[in-house]
């Protein structure tokens, strides 16, 4: 029975440090495994991370591409075909990421003109598509900007 007094690793994971410079009969005596002279075989040595031996490094070789907007906003969207068959009269922030409707909390949400509304409701969101203005209009509904950021 294994308890946690005769706990083992298993036969073979576990394996004894190399001890290096302790004389012939070792097989990793003298120059310890650094070979003879040069810097790599002095004391102290650590190569620099990407280092190619003098080439030039793959990270200097590869051409840099574009950038990254740091204040770059981000959106989850919601269709209009979703809102419909999730059954409110009423979507609030709160209830896109209860319903499932948006994934990301924290995001903002932009609800897209996909799909066909049969009901009036009023929708709560950061930005609307002209398309879904105009169909949210068109049923009755209100589309009701949310300031700022998301929450």
């Amino acid at each position: 029975m294994i308890t946690l007094a005769n706990l083992k690793p298993a036969p073979g994971a576990v394996k004894d440090k190399k001890r290096v410079g302790r004389g012939p009969g070792s097989g990793n005596g003298k120059t310890a495994g650094r070979g003879s002279k040069g810097q790599r075989s002095r004391s102290g040595y650590s190569m620099m991370r990407g280092f190619e031996g003098g080439q030039m490094p793959l990270v200097r070789r590869v051409p840099k591409r574009g950038f990254t907007n740091i204040f770059k906003k981000q959106y989850s969207i919601v269709n209009l075909e979703a809102i419909e068959k999730s059954g409110l009269d009423e979507v609030t922030y709160e209830a896109f990421f209860e319903k499932r409707l948006a994934r990301r909390t924290g995001e903002m949400i932009k609800v897209l003109g996909n799909g066909k509304l049969t009901r009036k409701i009023k929708i709560h969101a950061h930005k609307f598509s002209e398309s879904a203005l105009k169909k949210i209009k068109k049923s009755g509904g209100e589309a009701i900007l949310i300031e700022g950021e998301g929450n």
